[in-house]
């Protein structure tokens, strides 16, 4: 047992030893909570600005792409309009000028049709028929408009090419001409086969009420992929023809090899027809210019009476 001294040393060695104990129990001010939540939070907020910022930056570069991906396709769709337009003048033209214009009585007026029909039905209104998905306008509204625009449109091409083929082998028939015999009449009837049989099929998959889902999601694929084979198919056809027909009508006074101009008119047709048969694959294939879809795949390709209002 303790004893006290006369100057009490024992009693202040005992307050000095308490005093250390609880020293060392209490939290120092690096290790109390609201300093380390103070800490926290500066540092969050310190931390938070570049991670804004960068958003910011990431935003403004997508916007920026997004408005320049954008303007790139109009300047593809715009020139794709100028060239389907000068198609369809450069054939009127030829087969009103120097092929003498039109009739349907048989005769090589009658075959004048063929020509005019075929280029613009089976190529430029297929080919801006085909795009009509891809224009950003249509974006984000009601697609059952823009069904209903698309098949009308390759509905049209497809009338056009089946006249344009009526033409020519009704012209055939009245000359004694053998139908089908060259490369070019192989071609051309492969592909308004295959256009046919795509609307019949695009027809009853998309449009038609109580369509299987899983057959819209087999279909879609083989639907984009037959689009752009009958686009070049289309394409194949026509400057053949127009090299067939050149041959054909160009005499020994005015051959082919001299080039002149009536020629010159019918070689510039092909290339406008490749060029434009170019700046619509180009704008089928880019995956930029493909239309989002804001839906499920199969409320996307609901059937046009399933169809709701967006």
């Amino acid at each position: 047992m303790y004893s006290l001294t006369k100057d009490g040393s024992l009693s202040n060695f005992i307050s000095n030893t308490k005093r250390q104990q609880v020293q060392q129990a209490l939290p120092t001010s690096d290790c109390f909570p609201l300093n380390h939540l103070n800490t926290a939070e500066s540092g969050c907020e310190n931390s938070s600005k570049p991670e804004k910022q960068e958003v910011r930056e990431n935003n403004s570069h997508t916007d920026f792409f997004k408005m320049r991906s954008t303007v790139s396709f109009y300047v593809c769709f715009l020139l794709s309009l100028c060239l389907g337009l000068a198609c369809v003048v450069c054939v009127c033209v030829w087969n009103s000028h120097w092929r003498g214009g039109f009739a349907w009585d048989g005769s090589s007026l009658q075959f004048n049709w063929h020509p005019v029909l075929m280029v613009t039905g089976l190529v430029v209104l297929y080919g801006n028929g085909a795009v009509l998905y891809r224009v950003p306008l249509t974006w984000g509204q009601n697609k059952l408009p823009w069904k209903l625009l698309h098949a009308t449109l390759m509905f049209l091409a497809l009338i056009l090419a089946i006249v344009g083929l009526c033409a020519v082998f009704d012209f055939h028939n009245a000359k004694g001409i053998a139908n089908l015999y060259s490369l070019h009449s192989w071609i051309g009837i492969a592909a308004t086969a295959l256009f046919a049989f795509q609307w019949v099929v695009g027809m009853a998959g998309f449009l038609l009420p109580y369509s299987p889902e899983s057959f819209r999601k087999l279909l879609k694929p083989i639907h984009v992929w037959m689009g752009a084979g009958i686009m070049t198919l289309s394409i194949a056809a026509c400057i053949s023809g127009i090299n067939e027909k050149l041959f054909f009508v160009l005499t020994k006074d005015q051959p082919y090899t001299k080039l002149g101009p009536e020629a010159v008119l019918g070689n510039l047709l092909g290339v406008l027809i490749v060029a434009f048969g170019l700046v619509v694959l180009k704008m089928l294939s880019d995956h930029r210019w493909q239309r989002p879809d804001s839906r499920p795949e199969d409320i996307d390709y609901t059937p046009v009476l399933q169809e709701e209002n967006e």
